[in-house]
């Protein structure tokens, strides 16, 4: 186990660790932990232009940007990388870095190192390294947290599916975001300089109010390259489209978790299984989604609808806006209130995609979040390569078809 050193003190003062976000249950760009309300990502010039011209009737349909900060690399004798941020004065002067700028100085979190991809040995036993530092690192801001273990398989090939392609349940959190942290970690290493600033972007974490976080990540829309994509990118993208329920739906699933009340585990599943399902399947993942593997949280659903209608009529509105590549979240807490829950019989058995409906009701909080601009394109942005007329078709169409799937759930049909 890698010794840990303090801080130097010029740093405890202006400088943030940055941790892996162990939230991430989709994309490929390593989203790290800024604070507990804080999560921040690579900026890429093209987002930070989104985030800057935001319209006004969206931003309660995305998470609230907080700002930039500058992060560096530091590395220790043994070749392992620690990312340090340090809050740029844009983010200060601005106001907007709210639950991370102390009165004299910034929130220092523990020091911890993350494994580099520099050593020998196989990948998976470089991850399973990084994935029993954070069992060690982690403590109580969130309990779900408390369920990290070290069984890490992160690629559908690597997991056993039963008869109907499903992936088994998995006695571990979600190990996509460790995936993106890991693969990010290598990249810089192989181009190592402590000198040089990487920008980041600060976004609200939109799942901090949550203790056991059910997230579905959705890429939404029937395209999904941008208009800087190169021909064989492209080419790439449209064949993805075209095998998977973005051509048929205008929707399809690039990541998931959902906490399992009789387990007390999490159900993962990733984007290579969201490539693969039929539109059928995507209808049961969805309900599987919905279902804390004792009975379906019907309670969900009108909530979940109404914030995905009001969002609709968001879209429809908003002329010229391509969100290319970009995703939906879909977010409600898998802790239940106990005396809104209706008994269940102890004799009947309960499958993870065919529960069945308790008598109870419990209005839960529920979110629905727009993530992951950096291919967005809008008439008037600095970054724009195509104008276009109208709204998104495309992701309306993915929108129409995700709120006619959950209503026909809580139909029953």
């Amino acid at each position: 186990m890698v010794g840990q050193s303090p801080l130097e003190p010029s740093e405890s003062r202006t400088t943030v660790l940055l941790e892996p976000f162990v939230h991430q249950v989709g994309g490929h760009m390593s989203m790290m932990k800024y604070d507990e309300h804080t999560v921040c990502k690579p900026l890429v010039s093209q987002e930070l232009s989104f985030y800057e011209s935001l319209p006004l009737a969206m931003r309660q349909f995305t998470p609230q940007y907080k700002g930039i900060v500058s992060v560096h690399l530091k590395k220790d004798s043994l070749g392992n990388l620690t990312l340090l941020a340090s809050p740029s004065l844009q983010a200060e002067s601005c106001g907007r870095l709210d639950n991370a700028i102390g009165d004299s100085s910034v929130t220092i979190w523990h020091k911890c190192k993350w494994a580099a991809s520099t050593g020998t040995g196989s990948e998976h036993t470089r991850v399973k390294w990084s994935h029993t530092q954070l069992t060690k690192t982690f403590k109580d801001s969130c309990p779900g947290k408390m369920l990290l273990r070290t069984d890490l398989q992160y690629h559908t090939d690597s997991l056993l599916e039963d008869a109907n392609r499903n992936q088994p349940e998995r006695n571990s959190y979600n190990p996509w975001g460790l995936h993106c942290h890991r693969q990010h970690l290598s990249r810089l290493s192989s181009k190592h300089n402590e000198n040089k600033l990487h920008q980041f972007l600060l976004l609200e974490n939109v799942v901090s109010k949550y203790n056991y976080p059910c997230i579905l990540d959705l890429k939404m829309g029937t395209r999904q390259h941008g208009d800087d994509a190169s021909e064989e990118k492209k080419a790439r993208h449209i064949k993805k489209c075209e095998q998977s329920t973005s051509a048929s739906l205008g929707v399809r699933i690039c990541g998931m978790q959902v906490y399992q009340a009789d387990t007390g585990h999490f159900l993962c599943k990733d984007k290579y299984y969201g490539r693969k399902l039929s539109p059928e399947g995507f209808r049961q993942t969805l309900r599987q989604f919905l279902c804390n593997g004792n009975h379906l949280r019907t309670d969900l659903l009108e909530p979940i609808i109404l914030r995905l209608k009001a969002l609709l009529s968001v879209i429809r509105k908003q002329s010229s806006y391509r969100f290319y590549s970009s995703s939906l979240l879909i977010i409600y807490d898998g802790q239940e209130h106990k005396e809104n829950t209706a008994p269940l019989d102890n004799h009947l058995h309960f499958q993870k995609t065919n529960c069945t409906t308790p008598h109870g009701t419990n209005h839960s909080r529920v979110d629905v979040r727009m993530i992951d601009f950096a291919h967005t394109t809008f008439k008037g942005s600095k970054c724009n390569h195509t104008t276009y007329d109208g709204p998104d078709h495309g992701y309306i169409f993915g929108l129409e078809n995700l709120i006619k799937i959950l209503q026909n759930i809580s139909e029953g049909k």
